[in-house]
């Protein structure tokens, strides 16, 4: 039993930071991400210029941008999956905190860019959007609060994070910014459901865009699509509509493949996973990621109302990228592989004695 608690593999001493995390890294799941960066900078070339072009600045603006703040949220990605499961708690605990007292000042410091929503803080150069960071830090901390529900004579975790979820949806709801509120209350329902509570999960998706009708099974062509022209945000939330029309439905699936590899190799690699902390924090970030592209697709297709959520690393927008590359990364480093990190090998070395 000694061997099942605490575990008879020991950590390799005296590897490298770099070969270690290349050896237990998802590799699957980072290859799904670069591409989905690679065809959001692919899209971008048409999409976003339309929108230079009224505001009068060069044709890649964005484009040149858009590379800047995905470099930064590659590397905050690749940095995060370094990091221990102990120490991506810690920090997003800490970070909860900062985003949390930013969603309060908001109404006061805040901006709304004449979009009718205060959502942002302006810093001249750029904008930041606090929900976009508050999401991964959210569901690391409930969590936490979960898992330290099952332990003997642990505190009421359940409780505590169900009316922290309550806050903070009911703050995102006042900016108003009712798809991150919903996206929060999912994230919750699901590591909910997963800590044992028998809550139903059901999701459904279907339908067609009018630029899928354009754009047919290979699409109109590159740089051929009118679809860019008179969408609002064809760069960030309706990208996925260019994408339809100018490189056609082949494009579309393959894009909602790649968000699969990532939601499936997670969920497949928690499945094994011991530490309930670890198995609920991973499955929250992984479902509050799939069904953040869920919901921007769905908007495109006109299954939903528009709800301003960009697609992961495809939209254009700084904050959405660096703050889906922390949530990414600490995806990776809760999948990456450590010994005695899974139900399997306990069971079978107490099998085997």
């Amino acid at each position: 039993m000694t061997e099942m608690v605490h575990g008879g593999v020991r950590v390799q001493t005296g590897e490298p930071v770099l070969p270690r995390w290349w050896r237990t890294i998802d590799k699957w799941t980072l290859a799904a991400v670069f591409g989905l960066f690679g065809i959001g900078l692919l899209l971008g070339l048409a999409a976003s210029v339309p929108l230079a072009e009224r505001n009068g600045l060069a044709p890649f603006y964005y484009v040149e941008r858009q590379m800047a703040f995905g470099g930064m949220a590659l590397a905050a990605m690749v940095l995060t999956s370094m990091l221990s499961p102990d120490l991506v708690r810690r920090l997003a605990v800490l970070g909860f905190a900062v985003v949390f007292v930013s969603l309060l000042l908001l109404p006061f410091l805040g901006t709304d860019f004449g979009k009718g929503a205060t959502r942002w803080y302006s810093l001249g150069f750029a904008s930041v959007q606090p929900s976009e960071f508050l999401k991964p830090a959210f569901v690391v901390l409930c969590a936490w609060l979960m898992a330290a529900a099952q332990e003997i004579n642990g505190p009421p975790g359940r409780l505590f994070s169900f009316v922290l979820a309550l806050v903070v949806a009911t703050l995102l709801a006042l900016q108003p910014d009712f798809g991150q509120a919903a996206l929060i209350l999912f994230a919750w329902g699901v590591m909910y459901f997963v800590a044992g509570a028998p809550l139903p999960l059901l999701i459904g998706l279907a339908g067609g865009t009018n630029a899928i009708q354009e754009g047919g099974f290979f699409g109109v062509g590159i740089g051929e699509g009118q679809v860019k022209w008179s969408l609002p945000d064809a760069h960030t939330d309706f990208i996925i509509a260019v994408a339809a029309e100018e490189y056609g439905l082949v494009m579309v699936v393959f894009v909602i493949g790649l968000f699969a590899v990532v939601v499936t190799r997670s969920l497949a690699r928690l499945m094994r996973e011991r530490d309930p902390f670890i198995r609920l924090a991973g499955t929250g970030l992984a479902c509050i990621f799939g069904v953040q592209a869920i919901i921007n697709m769905g908007v495109a297709v006109r299954l939903l109302p528009a709800k301003g959520m960009t697609l992961p690393f495809v939209s254009y927008g700084g904050s959405s990228l660096i703050a889906g590359g922390i949530l990414v990364g600490m995806l990776l480093a809760f999948t990456r592989t450590r010994p005695q990190g899974r139900i399997a090998d306990a069971f079978g070395r107490s099998r085997g004695r």
